[in-house]
């Protein structure tokens, strides 16, 4: 349960596409590094369709999957202003991200949202915010690995406080659309993505075609940046890179730097992804509503034997059954339990990796399969026996 892989088929609407495009002759040619137009126009009516929010297609960038997005936001945002040279992180989070600005040099502060929900959160962030040294602020929705999503008052909350702050909101969105509380799957209509983009001009949103379309292979994903932002010009920049706006920067600098482009025919893939999913052709959610299925039982299983959910509400609501949950168990810490559960053959990571001091691990659904139900509730019935509460 401790790899974060989609356990699904690729979309196939993405294959063909893909193969046609290799099969026309696309892999002999460079990637324009603005991206594919295609790609752009389509990620920009996606947008529009599924977040409810209007984002210019020079601002949707492609990149190799969100991880190099996320670098790429990084260095970005990290020189914007010397006097902001920290980025906060609204933890649990995804622990390579700190890896990635460890190795840019970049400092970064983070606190464990588990305590600061609803209306403790402003105070919290504008500790950190007030001191001038904060130039983006990153964080996942639906969270990896809690499963948490952050409310509308919340993300207007982050909003307010970042144009308050002239500080950078980089959205991850690695689980598009996957809290399946909702269904946000009819194009242009609500209930759309949550997302920040509602309450600042000041945002970055991390697509990836990783888990909604199961397209991790192939390393695509796509950057889009808010109009404002994408054409801000900051003063450090523009002496660093030619008098070069925000987008510019991240495009023809950053990320031309980093891979000259993104694979050339993964664009043709997720273009015709998002193309099929605008025009009602193709429902994402529909392939992957399956993790929010297996969450379930999974987690009657272990509610079952003595097991609780650490990261268990949103506010008031129970948190949506998807990709992840946590657990935990009385008396133990993350690391006690992780090896106890290795005596059973049960594998999940510790949730202290992730940033949060909550004891517990993070279980990921996407390899379970239909037999191995009936496996560990045998395993967790016989762990409640050896380890009673």
């Amino acid at each position: 349960m401790e790899m974060g892989i989609p356990g699904l088929p690729a979309a196939r609407i993405g294959v063909e596409a893909q193969i046609k495009a290799l099969q026309d002759g696309i892999a002999s040619q460079y990637p324009d590094i603005q991206g594919n137009p295609e790609l752009k126009k389509q990620a920009s009516r996606f947008v529009k369709a599924f977040v409810g929010i209007d984002i210019h297609e020079r601002g949707c960038v492609p990149v190799v999957g969100s991880m190099q997005g996320a670098f790429a936001s990084f260095l970005t945002c990290s020189q914007t202003d010397p006097k902001k040279d920290t980025v906060l992180f609204i933890d649990p989070g995804f622990p390579v991200q700190k890896m990635q600005l460890q190795i840019l040099g970049v400092k970064y502060e983070t606190f464990d949202v588990y305590d600061y929900r609803g209306e403790k959160l402003r105070p919290k962030i504008e500790s950190y915010l007030a001191k001038g040294n904060i130039c983006a602020v990153i964080y996942s929705n639906p969270n990896n690995p809690s499963w948490i999503c952050l409310t509308e008052e919340e993300l207007r909350t982050i909003g307010e406080l970042a144009t308050q702050y002239d500080t950078v909101v980089i959205e991850d969105l690695a689980y598009f659309g996957m809290d399946f509380r909702q269904d946000i799957s009819t194009p242009f209509e609500p209930p759309y993505q949550p997302t920040v983009a509602r309450y600042t001009d000041q945002y970055m949103l991390l697509i990836s075609g990783s888990k909604a379309f199961s397209y991790a292979g192939e390393r695509i994903g796509v950057v889009c940046i808010s109009d404002q932002l994408f054409n801000r010009h900051y003063p450090a920049l523009a002496q660093r890179y030619e008098g070069l706006p925000f987008g510019p920067v991240f495009s023809t600098r950053m990320l031309y730097a980093l891979s000259s482009g993104t694979s050339h025919s993964a664009q043709h893939a997720l273009a015709e992804l998002f193309r099929a999913a605008c025009d009602g052709e193709y429902n994402f959610r529909n392939d992957v509503h399956v993790y929010g299925e297996r969450a379930r039982r999974m987690k009657e299983i272990f509610l079952r034997y003595g097991f609780h959910i650490v990261y268990d509400k949103d506010l008031e609501q129970p948190v949506a059954d998807g990709f992840y949950f946590t657990i935990g168990y009385p008396g133990m810490t993350s690391g006690k339990l992780a090896h106890e559960l290795m005596y059973y053959g049960v594998s999940a990571i510790c949730l202290t990796t992730t940033g949060s001091h909550q004891q517990g691990l993070r279980v990921c659904t996407s390899f379970i399969r239909d037999h191995q139900y009936a496996q560990l509730e045998e395993r967790m019935k016989i762990f409640a026996e050896n380890n009673p509460v």
